[in-house]
């Protein structure tokens, strides 16, 4: 379905500019070297690829344009999208059981993209004291949102690096989206790296939740395949709101 979709899409034409790699922290610049040659991320224009919800073994197939990110979504069921206008869903609110559009819509975009959607503007990365998880102290990455980035400034994120790699193994995050002034942490778990013309993403990411600085329960695990970086942008026309759909927070 993936690739079906793929070969009917239309590319913008605009020339493309190189973009110069953004100022960061020589520790974050490690952590981004570690994961491969960075500034194929910096140059790509949109992204594609798949993801299943391992609980469940349904799929998503996700579309997005990196600068303006814009973003579609295809379920079994429904689709999501964001445009100029908002966030909506088709063929209907009840398609999606979620509990909210807004929040979902690029949840899994950004934990996939982690860490180099990091080099955002607006974002901050510095290495903090070593977290301990599982019995093992990890050297420890520290990403701060700037107040204007996003409508959750105040999440936290917590890179924790493999020692021997130096890549991503866990990330330690809060969701203040739904209004909790104090929620507690879940670590993510980045598993069996995969390259993809010259940087890696993980093939699974899995959600524990945390007790005494060990992970215990799991919460959540997706898996991904199909992973594409693109020199042009998909055309707009892909993000609209389709006729059925309507728009959602």
């Amino acid at each position: 379905m993936l690739s079906a979709l793929l070969l009917v899409l239309c590319f913008a034409c605009q020339p493309n500019d190189e973009k110069p790699l953004p100022e960061v922290s020589p520790e974050y610049e490690a952590l981004l070297d570690a994961h491969g040659d960075w500034s194929k991320w910096i140059q790509a224009r949109a992204m594609s690829f798949s993801m299943i919800h391992e609980t469940n073994l349904t799929q998503e197939n996700y579309f997005i344009n990196l600068d303006s990110r814009k973003i579609r979504l295809d379920g079994f069921n429904f689709s999501i999208g964001k445009d100029d206008t908002g966030t909506w869903v088709s063929p209907s609110r009840d398609a999606f059981g979620g509990q909210s559009i807004d929040f979902y819509h690029n949840l899994y975009f950004y934990f996939y993209s982690i860490p180099y959607v990091f080099t955002d503007p607006g974002i901050s990365v510095s290495q903090v004291e070593n977290k301990i998880l599982n019995g093992v102290s990890y050297k420890t990455l520290q990403a701060k949102m700037s107040p204007e980035n996003g409508k959750s400034p105040n999440d936290q994120y917590f890179m924790l690096l493999n020692e021997e790699t130096g890549r991503l193994e866990y990330l330690l995050y809060t969701v203040t989206y739904f209004g909790n002034p104090n929620p507690s942490f879940t670590a993510l778990r980045y598993e069996d790296y995969r390259n993809a013309d010259g940087l890696v993403f993980p093939r699974y990411l899995t959600g524990f939740t945390i007790e005494n600085d060990s992970t215990r329960g799991i919460r959540y695990q997706v898996s991904f395949a199909d992973i594409l970086l693109l020199d042009e942008p998909f055309d707009d026309s892909i993000f609209e709101k389709p006729e059925k759909g309507v728009y959602a927070d």
